[in-house]
């Protein structure tokens, strides 16, 4: 079954809605061609008939925009797996040279994972330029 040939929910149907209305308060469409479109959509009966409705509408400007800071937090959080990934390895280096001599060793991963630690809290505080 093709995706298009889907049911719509309502849940679809008020998304499509949003996006018109987005696009008129955006002054791509107008009143009139609101209208039409929201009828069309109000009686859509499968996503492909919706689609159709907002395919030639780009994605509204706050969505894009919280789109990117969602992404942009996926990616900031991903490196802090990284981090943890790398905090283990170090530790365990550590732990078994530690082992080996017998005695605990300086502690040396602090000075890595501090510097690394400290570069993303700055990603955090100050976040790229891009628009």
């Amino acid at each position: 079954m093709n995706q298009n040939d889907t049911r719509a929910a309502d849940a679809d149907r008020a998304a499509t809605a949003a996006r018109l209305a987005a696009a008129l308060g955006e002054g791509r469409i107008d009143l009139a061609e609101f209208d039409r479109r929201t009828a069309v959509a109000a009686a859509a009966t499968t996503v492909g008939e919706l689609a159709s409705l907002a395919a030639d509408l780009p994605v509204p400007v706050e969505q894009a925009r919280a789109e990117r800071r969602r992404r942009e937090r996926a990616e900031w959080l991903a490196e802090w797996r990284y981090w943890l990934g790398g905090a283990v390895i170090m530790n365990a280096v550590w732990a078994v040279h530690s082992v080996r001599d017998g005695e605990p060793q300086r502690y040396w991963p602090v000075v890595p994972l501090g510097i690394w630690a400290a570069i993303l809290v700055a990603v955090a505080i100050w976040p790229s330029e891009k628009k």
